[in-house]
């Protein structure tokens, strides 16, 4: 019951949901910077939504089963394939002992997330089994993937094992998760934005630019955040500020004027000023831009931002409803 990293691609890492309710002690978030869409491929393969999975970014990565599983990703325009056949994001297809699986590199967005019934089985640490890149810990020995690393999986639930069967040899069903779920690639240039706590702080000229200027994403972009190039954004005070808590989706603005995008393993705290965030049901599009990438900000209400989000929640029960169906 294990995987081979045939070839572990630029930087492939273990993630869950995160590590919740340690951001108190200086610990990061992180877990998959697209929380929903490995929540996807889970209910998918028939796992809990906080199963254990792979992030893969920029591709070129081959993993060899050892053991029949169900997988499913979701992501980025990659092009994936097993056995001679393509897997296209959102649907669950069977693998055998033996087959290996293959990103190859995208056409278009950055990252993928990949579920596999049993899900990935590395220690628990605060909670999570999520790979902390800074602190060094979690996931594999907290580290990237490299090659010929081997990753233990756990024992598949019952209701996957029988889907399997039924599914054998057919490969994969008809159905799939719906594609705006699946498919995270930026769908529109812009990431929608509430204003922040320090909104008040830019006089007219640099929110207009904010909202209305192109910004191009930097090669010093990473997990922690998109790093942005662009007209300048200037504050209009000189007011030393205290550091504060800040989640992932902050929009801040560093001395240069340049925005950056927090992701999931960004710092718990951070002293630059917070012009805005970028709504939740956005950071897929967030986690998704590549260095050379263009993209502007949209703003919106927070009443607008919740509702986009309940209704994302909403049918996302009833999807798992009728997933649930299926393996029954």
């Amino acid at each position: 019951m294990r995987i081979s990293v045939e070839a572990a691609g630029l930087l492939t890492t273990v993630q869950d949901l995160g590590r919740v309710g340690s951001r108190q002690h200086g610990v990061s978030l992180g877990g998959a910077l697209d929380p929903h869409a490995l929540t996807i491929a889970n209910v998918i393969v028939g796992n809990e939504p906080g199963a254990a999975g792979l992030e893969m970014t920029f591709g070129n990565t081959r993993l060899k089963f050892a053991d029949e599983r169900l997988v499913a990703w979701c992501g980025g325009d990659f092009h994936v394939e097993a056995a001679g056949f393509e897997i296209p994001y959102g649907h669950v297809a069977i693998l055998s002992a033996g087959d290996e699986l293959r990103f190859i590199a995208p056409a278009a967005g950055g990252r993928a997330w990949l579920a596999v019934s049993g899900g990935v089985d590395v220690p628990v640490v605060l909670g999570s089994r999520a790979t902390d890149l800074r602190g060094r810990f979690g996931g594999l020995d907290g580290r990237p993937l490299r090659d010929g690393d081997v990753l233990p999986l756990r024992e598949q639930m019952t209701n996957s094992s029988k889907f399997a069967a039924r599914l054998t040899p057919a490969r994969a069903p008809d159905w799939s998760a719906p594609s705006e779920w699946a498919s995270t690639k930026p769908r529109h240039p812009f990431l929608r934005v509430v204003r922040g706590a320090d909104w008040w702080r830019f006089d007219r000229t640099a929110t207009i630019n904010l909202l209305q200027e192109l910004f191009s994403v930097t090669t010093d972009s990473d997990r922690m955040g998109v790093r942005l190039a662009g007209s300048r954004i200037v504050r209009q005070d000189n007011e030393e500020l205290l550091s504060e808590a800040v989640p992932p989706g902050t929009v801040q603005i560093p001395p240069n004027g340049q925005p950056i995008v927090l992701l999931g393993d960004c710092q718990t705290i951070g002293g630059y000023p917070k012009i805005a965030h970028v709504i939740t049901i956005d950071l897929p599009a967030a986690a998704q831009l590549s260095p050379g990438d263009v993209v502007r900000f949209a703003e919106v209400s927070l009443s607008e931002a919740q509702t986009l989000l309940i209704e994302r929640e909403r049918e996302l029960v009833w999807f798992r409803a009728g997933v649930g169906l299926k393996f029954a």
